[in-house]
C-alpha cells in the first residue's frame, strides 16, 4: 500500500448531509481534532459534516478548517466526486428487493486491512483494498444475506467498483476458487444498478451456489473416508498403518468415538449450507419425480438432525464466536461425539445420497447449469455408507 500522510481530511459534497469530512491516516485523531475545533459534528458512521445552510459557511468556516488542519498537521483534500453515501443509496433504491446502504469509514489503515479476509472477490475490488488506500466505502445489503462493498475506483475520476463479502458460513475467502469478479460501475445510478442486477448478482448467485455444493460434497467425502478407515480396521483387526489391534474391543470403541467426533465436525458444514441448496433445488421446474423424492429424503434427514443442530448452536453461541474455536478443541470431543452419534442416521442418509445430491444440486444452478464449470466429482470409496444405527460411543475418560 502506498505511503499516505499521517493525518488527512477528505471533503466531499452531499445535497443531503452538506459538506462531509472524513479523517484518516495513522494519526487520524489529529485530523479529527482539527474538525472538532471548527465545530463540525461527528456522525454515527465516523464522518463529520456541516449542513450547506449553516451560516458559518458564509463567515469563513472553510478557511478556518484549513487553518485548523494545518495547526494539527493534517492535509486537506477536496474530492470532486459526490458523497459515496448518496451514490450507494441511489443505487440501492434502484435494485429489486429491499436493499439499503450504509457508509463505513476506515480512518486507520489497519481498519481497511480487516476487510481483506472478509471479501469474496477475484477482481479489482480485492486488489484495490489490498494495494491502495480506501478511507471510506459503502456497504449494500439486501436483507437476505447478500452484502456488497462499493468503493471509488482508484486511478479513475468517476467510476466505482463493487464486489461481494463472503456469504455466512465461510471463513477461507482469500483467493477462493469460486469467488466472483467485482464489477466496474459508471457514476450514473441507473446504469450502475442495471449492471449489478443483470451481470454481477447473477454471477455472484451462481458462484455462491457452487461454493455451497462443494462445501457439502467435501464434508461428505471426509465422512466417507473416515468411515472407510473404520470399516477396514473392523474387518482386518489392524490400524491403517498395519499395526495389529492388541485390545480390539477397546480400540475399535475408541475409533468409533473418533469417527462420531469427526463426522459431526464435517456434518456441521452440511447443516450450514444444505438447507439453502435444497431450497434452490426445489425451484428447478425440470426436476424429475425421482429427484424430488431424493430432495425430500435429504430434507427429512436435516429435520431428523435438527435437535443435535440446535444443541450445537446453543452451546457455540455461549462463547460469542462463530464458529467458536474452543469447540474444535479436543476437550470438547465428548460433545461432538455425542451429537455425531445422535445425528448418525441423518449422516448416513446424506452420505448414501451424495452422488445424487451433487447431480441434482448442479442441475439447479441459478441461471442454468451451463453457467458453471463442470461440477467437482464426488470421490467415493468402495465401502458402504455409515450405518444408520449409530456406533456405541462412550465418553472419553
Amino acid at each position: 500500500m502506498p505511503s499516505s500522510p499521517p493525518a488527512a481530511i477528505t471533503l466531499t459534497l452531499s445535497p443531503n448531509a452538506g459538506i462531509v469530512a472524513v479523517a484518516h491516516g495513522e494519526q487520524y485523531r489529529w485530523a479529527e481534532t482539527a474538525l472538532a475545533k471548527v465545530g463540525l459534528a461527528r456522525r454515527p458512521d465516523g464522518s463529520y459534516a456541516v449542513p450547506l445552510d449553516d451560516p458559518r459557511l458564509r463567515h469563513g468556516l472553510a478557511a478556518a478548517l484549513v487553518r485548523s488542519a494545518h495547526q494539527h498537521r493534517a492535509t486537506v483534500t477536496t474530492s470532486h466526486r459526490p458523497y459515496i453515501g448518496d451514490v450507494a443509496t441511489a443505487i440501492a433504491t434502484r435494485l429489486p428487493g429491499s436493499w439499503n446502504a450504509a457508509v463505513e469509514v476506515y480512518s486507520h489503515p489497519l481498519w481497511q486491512e480487516d476487510l481483506v479476509p472478509l471479501l469474496w472477490d477475484a477482481g479489482e475490488l480485492s486488489h484495490a483494498v489490498q494495494r491502495t488506500r480506501v478511507p471510506y466505502a459503502a456497504v449494500l445489503k439486501d436483507g437476505a444475506g447478500t452484502e456488497l462493498l462499493l468503493i471509488e475506483r482508484p486511478g479513475h475520476p468517476r467510476d466505482y467498483v463493487i464486489g461481494a463479502f463472503a456469504p455466512d458460513g465461510f471463513d477461507d475467502n482469500y483467493e477462493e476458487s469460486h469467488a466472483p469478479h467485482s464489477a466496474i460501475l459508471p457514476p450514473a445510478p441507473d446504469q450502475a444498478a442495471r449492471i449489478i442486477q443483470d451481470r454481477f448478482l447473477p454471477a455472484y448467485q451462481r458462484a455462491r451456489h457452487a461454493r455451497r455444493i462443494d462445501a457439502i460434497v467435501s464434508a461428505l467425502e471426509r465422512i466417507d473416508e473416515e468411515h472407510a478407515r473404520l470399516e477396514v480396521m473392523r474387518d482386518s483387526g489392524r490400524y491403517s498403518d498395519g499395526v495389529p489391534l492388541t485390545s480390539p474391543a477397546e480400540q475399535i470403541a475408541e475409533c468409533e468415538y473418533q469417527f462420531a467426533d469427526r463426522a459431526w465436525l464435517a456434518f456441521v458444514d452440511v447443516l450450514t449450507h444444505a438447507p439453502t441448496v435444497l431450497e434452490q433445488c426445489n425451484r428447478n421446474p425440470a426436476m424429475s419425480t425421482k429427484d424430488k423424492a431424493t430432495v425430500a429424503e435429504l430434507h427429512g434427514a436435516l429435520r431428523l438432525s435438527q435437535p443435535a443442530c440446535d444443541e450445537w448452536n446453543a452451546q457455540t453461541a455461549k462463547s460469542h464466536a462463530r464458529p467458536p474455536r474452543k469447540f474444535f478443541h479436543e476437550r470438547w470431543g465428548d460433545l461432538r461425539a455425542r451429537l455425531g452419534t445422535q445425528a448418525m442416521p441423518a449422516i448416513a442418509t446424506w452420505v448414501t445420497q451424495a452422488e445424487e445430491f451433487t447431480r441434482i444440486a448442479h442441475a439447479a444452478t441459478p441461471g442454468g447449469q451451463m453457467a458453471l464449470a463442470a461440477p467437482t466429482p464426488l470421490t467415493r470409496t468402495a465401502t458402504t455408507a455409515p450405518s444408520a444405527s449409530a456406533p456405541s460411543v462412550a465418553p472419553r475418560r
